[in-house]
């Protein structure tokens, strides 16, 4: 092999024939590679090195020269310790982002599936892959499964003037709910509050108005005017639950709805 050349934009040639690049790296060396001889030669002693590195790199510690003299097809043991080292940093590496990702996934969990959603984006499916027309033209997936509930109970509170709609659907372990708020003003942090027919209270989720509030009629931008979508469920079975209250964490009944 020639000797290596100065610059370390050619070290990406031992990633390459891993295997361990991502798309965009991989693209970006493949058009270097098309107008590089040396990586050219490096690429074709390094083929079919892939299983027997990605070996070395689960290893304790990292590969050596007598390691690599072991191997029937190698390179030499200079830059088999290095492509052994590049594995085991590519692996870390990986390991560190799933970690974030698997951290990122337990918060979601522990938040729980009733986490309020108070966005315009996504939608939901029928249950069979395919979108409903109600849920085509929903904007959260608390609004699309808003629209799939047809069991609702609606008031409004002539204090407060807080209008609130509640979706309701029997499940096995329960109810499950989808509030829709209006006129409601911020800041302020609130809860959606099940009440029991045996005086039990359940809070199916909480969540905070920012300044500009939700579903404001007379408002000037749009997200104001858009309503509020609160997912939550409850232990309660439908016909175990005598009402809704819309609390503030102040104690403030903001809308009291009947089940």
């Amino acid at each position: 092999m020639q000797g290596s050349p100065a610059s370390n934009e050619h070290e990406t040639v031992g990633a390459y024939a891993l295997g361990i690049l991502d798309d965009a790296e991989a693209t970006a060396f493949e058009a270097h590679l098309a107008d590089c001889e040396w990586c050219a030669q490096q690429l074709d002693e390094l083929a079919g090195m892939e299983p027997m590195m990605a070996a070395l790199a689960d290893l304790p510690g990292t590969g050596t020269p007598a390691i690599a003299e072991s191997l029937t097809a190698k390179p030499s043991p200079a830059l088999a310790e290095k492509l052994v080292d590049e594995v085991a940093e590519r692996r870390a590496s990986k390991r560190r982002r799933n970690f974030y990702l698997v951290g990122t996934a337990a918060a979601l969990i522990i938040g729980g599936p009733f986490a309020a959603v108070a966005t315009t984006g996504g939608g939901g499916d029928d249950g069979g892959g395919k979108r409903t027309e109600a849920t085509r033209q929903a904007g959260s997936p608390a609004e699309s499964a808003f629209a799939e509930m047809p069991d609702r109970v609606t008031a409004t509170d002539p204090a407060t003037q807080v209008s609130a709609t509640v979706a309701l659907e029997k499940k096995a372990w329960g109810t499950e709910a989808v509030l829709e708020l209006k006129n409601v003003k911020g800041p302020q942090k609130c809860s959606l509050i099940a009440v029991g027919k045996n005086g039990e209270r359940e809070t199916l989720s909480s969540w905070t108005v920012p300044d500009w509030g939700y579903g404001i009629p007379d408002a000037t931008t749009e997200k104001a005017k858009k309503p509020l979508y609160v997912h939550g469920g409850a232990a309660f079975e439908p016909n175990q639950i005598d009402h809704f209250e819309v609390m503030t964490f102040d104690g403030e009944r903001l809308v009291e709805v009947d089940a």
